[in-house]
């Protein structure tokens, strides 16, 4: 499976505008390419968002293509920046020390898209951890040696989940195996704690939670977890997020993409509704309790 750099999201979503642009001009790529001096090819990496568009290079083809309202060339100009160069801005910058590229990454696209898909076979998504599940699942991990360090990254999981509210919240359809609401993670009481807070979290409108119990034997999407990333504007730009032990994996190509979603909706379609779903869960925690 190959490995994509999520960055080149942005590029994609720019490059898709000046595709449009320039087919609503009338204009081929051959001519686009004479207004840079450049090959039909490189045009055509442009609109795929294979590479980046220079300040100069944008501004031409923004005038060959007649882009003339100056909220569409902000648009152009804002994506060309955000695509030329990491987001250092986030608020997760100043965690670096505890964060990984693979996991940086994530938490880019996350701060960019507008809904998450995901299938968990045996832990709570993160965006829906407690702090003490988070913790019991950092230390777990052995990647952070000192109890600092397993703070920050409890405190980075905490504030991920910013994006499941306030003013614009992301939509966020999570479906679990019934393994990940079985595996003792931090103790009874933080089982309980935490998927009391799966109930609280499914309150909200734009969070769905079902569950995949055990009774419903094989199914497609039983061998692994996975996220499925999607964008504004455009369903071209979804991403699939394939964790392993060893790095996560991300996968763009239209096929890859369309063979996750229709395992995703295997898994929504096989999986407990959501009313019947948090029942379960309630009947868990409270098994948590004893």
């Amino acid at each position: 499976m190959p490995n994509v750099n999520p960055s080149t999201v942005l590029g994609r979503q720019l490059g898709d505008e000046l595709r449009k642009f320039r087919e609503h001009a009338g204009l081929s790529t051959a001519i686009a390419a004479e207004v840079l001096d450049c090959t039909k090819g490189k045009i055509s990496r442009i609109e795929n968002g294979h590479v980046p568009v220079r300040a100069p290079d944008l501004i031409a083809l923004m005038g060959a293509y007649g882009v003339e309202d100056a909220q569409a060339r902000d648009r152009l100009v804002a994506l060309a920046r955000q695509a030329n160069r990491r987001r250092r801005e986030g608020w997760w910058h100043k965690y670096d020390s505890v964060l990984g590229a693979a996991y940086r990454d994530q938490i880019e696209m996350e701060a960019i898209c507008d809904s998450i898909r995901t299938y968990e076979v045996q832990l709570v998504p993160g965006l829906l951890q407690t702090a003490e599940y988070g913790r019991a699942v950092t230390v777990a991990s052995r990647a952070w040696e000192t109890p600092e360090e397993v703070d920050q990254f409890v405190d980075v999981r905490l504030a991920r989940q910013e994006r499941l509210v306030g003013d614009s919240p992301m939509k966020f359809w999570a479906v679990l195996a019934e393994g990940a609401l079985r595996q003792v993670v931090g103790g009874p009481a933080v089982m309980h704690a935490q998927l009391e807070q799966l109930i609280t979290m499914a309150e909200h409108p734009n969070v769905t939670v079902q569950v995949l119990p055990f009774s419903r034997g094989a199914h497609s999407g039983m061998f692994g977890p996975y996220l499925l990333l999607s964008f504004p504007q455009l369903a071209s730009l979804d991403l699939v997020l394939s964790e392993t032990p060893t790095g996560n994996i991300w996968l763009e190509r239209d096929v890859e993409v369309a063979h996750y979603r229709a395992l995703f909706d295997d898994a929504r379609t096989v999986a407990l509704p959501q009313k019947e779903s948090l029942a379960l869960i309630n009947r868990v925690a409270k098994e948590y309790e004893s």
